[in-house]
């Protein structure tokens, strides 16, 4: 186009953020700014919703900041684009703000601060406020629909309320009319299975009255990984494999499965039958944001420019961790090796090293904030609630089932993920 107007700034930035190509929505957004074209509504609850999935607090705080200059930070779809990226960057209190200073509130903003709730891990507030949205008059009347039920269902799970959880998943038709969907059916079987209920879940799943989908086989996959229970998880990957053969995830959380049981020939025969299929797993890789930037690291990353720095650090957390009583969980590493090759290769995950980034290049007392695309494993998860108290840090974890907050060795899931 030899002219652009808002309109096509507007187009471009929201086919990007639509298709999750988040980072080239915020370049489309930067490049519209320098064009000289003003943020309307629009466009910053776009890139508002870009910024919410990279994860981006630093760019999501210079958006709001536009979204002030120009007047539009009370406009109702920017304060719901406001909480949700907020929430969905870890920081409920700006959600939380940010909800209250809308002047009227629409069912998206109750939702998204209701799974914001649920993400960090405070089923009782998410709860409450869910009762606050059906019951109270600054509501407006409104009623819950399947995306808030999704949310309060999310939020029974990472707490572990099963009776409360049921019961909400039975009012569903019987008092709100609405029928439930794939994603309500997976809530209940992550629940079950989270709270060690697997056999409760697996009847759950016979009985459903709709065809179980990859999201309900993977629940009941991650609980008996979790729970150590290889039969019912070899059903659930079965299922899995013939709903998407060609998915190396759920390939590798078997295998993990097997390697968590000491089942080292069921482990590598897996990792072999992903081999002569051509099945290629997704690399795990963790990111923070710094200064604006984004630092992006694989497991054994080598590639960034203060990589000895890192691995210093890395050495130094090491050595005062065991100093202090620390003792690595290595049931997770994915190969039989010896116990020193297994401690170095859990220390070499992604997380660790950037959170190691993070020690070098933020200031005293900052808070860490990390995204990873996978779940974060058990040794990296107990590492890191070690390493809070140990640096006196608040730590951030955003991975791809909830966020963890790590402060003063405790964890916000209570070690319920």
């Amino acid at each position: 186009m030899s002219e652009r107007n808002g309109v096509s700034w507007c187009s471009m930035l929201a086919v990007y953020e639509q298709n999750d190509i988040g980072e080239k929505a915020c370049e489309v957004f930067l490049q519209a700014r320098r064009a000289g074209v003003e943020p309307s509504d629009f466009m910053v609850s776009s890139v508002l919703s870009a910024c919410a999935g990279l994860a981006t607090l630093e760019a999501g705080r210079v958006v709001h900041g536009l979204a002030v200059k120009a007047c539009i930070e009370e406009n109702i779809f920017v304060g719901s684009a406001l909480v949700d990226m907020y929430g969905k960057c870890g920081s409920i209190e700006d959600s939380e703000r940010a909800f209250f200073m809308m002047p009227r509130r629409n069912l998206i903003c109750w939702n998204a601060l209701i799974g914001g709730y649920a993400h960090q891990g405070l089923a009782d507030v998410a709860l409450e406020l869910f009762k606050e949205m059906t019951n109270c008059k600054q509501s407006e009347g409104l009623q819950p629909n399947y995306v808030t039920f999704v949310c309060v269902l999310t939020a029974c799970s990472r707490g572990g309320m099963v009776n409360v959880g049921m019961d909400i998943f039975e009012s569903m038709r019987g008092k709100y009319g609405i029928s439930p969907g794939a994603e309500h059916y997976a809530c209940i079987v992550d629940m079950l299975g989270r709270a060690g209920q697997l056999e409760r879940a697996y009847q759950f799943i016979r009985q459903m009255p709709i065809r179980p989908t990859i999201s309900i086989w993977g629940a009941l996959l991650g609980a008996c990984k979790m729970h150590g229970k290889s039969e019912l998880g070899k059903i659930a990957a079965e299922n899995l494999f013939e709903l998407d053969p060609q998915d190396s995830g759920n390939h590798v959380l078997l295998s993990n499965m097997f390697a968590a049981a000491g089942q080292w020939d069921e482990a590598n025969l897996v990792r072999k039958e992903m081999k002569d299929v051509g099945i290629k797993k997704g690399a795990g890789c963790s990111w923070i944001s710094v200064k604006n930037s984004i630092h992006v690291f694989q497991a054994k990353d080598t590639s960034h420019s203060r990589h000895y720095e890192i691995q210093a650090m890395l050495a130094k957390l090491r050595k005062d961790m065991k100093a202090a009583g620390y003792i690595p969980d290595t049931k997770l590493a994915l190969y039989d090796l010896e116990d020193e090759e297994k401690e170095l290769e859990v220390w070499n995950h992604s997380e660790k090293i950037a959170l190691a980034f993070g020690l070098i290049a933020l200031p005293p007392g900052v808070p860490i904030r990390i995204t990873k695309n996978l779940r974060v494993c058990v040794d990296c998860h107990s590492a890191i609630k070690f390493i809070s108290r140990i640096v006196h840090r608040e730590i951030i974890v955003r991975d791809n089932n909830r966020f963890h907050r790590f402060m003063d060795n405790q964890c916000s899931c209570g070690d319920y993920w």
